[in-house]
């Protein structure tokens, strides 16, 4: 028998939560010229980004049960919660859902959630096993959280909602930082796994160069994306589709995130393993933080 609490850690919380953030932020922007909201359009855009999200992670610990024993015993599969069948069964059946129901909205969505799908089987399964590499790992996870989710589930929903396809211009400049964020989340989520991915010959940037090459990497990128968001909304032309009181919240708020993400920098002391994971978990939360400032920013009346 499965338990929800080990279903929940198979599906990996962070990336589920992340998920739903980003999805629910994106149709926020979409309805915001429509002026209603359509929850049916919002919850099966929900349903349908959850069950592509554990179809993912799930294909991804099914193929690395045996590296997970050594970088990530407490996981399901490696700490015995769960069987290799009812993993598959886990899935199998999510991959049903986000294809079946992804085709029953939009044959245009079908073709999103397809190819996000077939990445994330890439990035884990052999022949292609796109996360043996930092660079096609990064490139993976940046166009499926980046580009597919950003742009191509928000002009499906512009569509359907609005009848146009209108990418404005904040949602471009969130696609970059998301792009940026997302591939710093491939170099960081490696770090504390150094162990098994040498082990098994993972060619994590971490291991290339070094850990601290890989976070001292990460922080440019990163740094780079939050200097770019500012000046965009202080001296360009970010704002256009979004009000005087939306661009005031995503300038300034961007501005405190960007310190507060310099100090969580601050707190990383050293490179152990549990010290680098603490980071890790921190690191997530300005992922976000950057979606929900965005959900603030279009639900504040201009």
């Amino acid at each position: 028998m499965i338990t929800l609490a080990t279903l929940w850690r198979f599906g990996r919380p962070h990336t589920i939560i992340g998920s739903v953030v980003s999805i629910t932020t994106l149709y926020v922007i979409v309805c915001d010229r429509s002026g209603s909201m359509h929850w049916g359009l919002l919850g099966s855009a929900l349903l349908i980004g959850v069950a592509c999200n554990v179809f993912i992670v799930g294909i991804n610990q099914l193929a690395d049960v045996d590296v997970d024993r050594i970088n990530k015993p407490e996981l399901p599969l490696p700490a015995g919660h769960l069987s290799m069948a009812q993993g598959w069964a886990i899935v199998y059946t999510a991959l049903a859902v986000c294809l079946l129901l992804a085709l029953a909205v939009s044959p245009y969505l079908f073709g999103v959630v397809a190819l996000a799908a077939f990445i994330g089987w890439a990035y884990s399964m052999p022949p292609l096993y796109l996360k043996q590499h930092h660079l096609s790992a990064a490139l993976s996870i940046s166009t499926v959280r980046g580009v597919l989710i950003n742009l191509g589930g928000f002009v499906v929903y512009d569509k359907l909602v609005n009848g146009t396809v209108l990418v404005p211009m904040p949602v471009w400049i969130l696609t970059v930082f998301i792009i940026a964020f997302s591939m710093t989340i491939a170099w960081f989520k490696d770090v504390p796994d150094v162990e098994g991915d040498a082990r098994y010959h993972i060619r994590t940037l971490a291991l290339l160069y070094s850990p601290k090459v890989a976070l001292l990497a990460g922080h440019v990128l990163v740094g780079s994306a939050y200097v770019f968001t500012i000046a965009a909304f202080t001296f360009g032309t970010a704002g256009e589709g979004c009000g005087t009181a939306c661009v005031r919240i995503l300038l300034f708020g961007h501005v405190i995130l960007f310190f507060l993400f310099l100090a969580n920098a601050a707190f990383l002391k050293s490179y152990k393993v549990g010290s680098v994971r603490r980071f890790y978990q921190r690191f997530w939360w300005f992922f976000f933080a950057e979606y929900l400032l965005y959900l603030v920013a279009y639900l504040f009346p201009s």
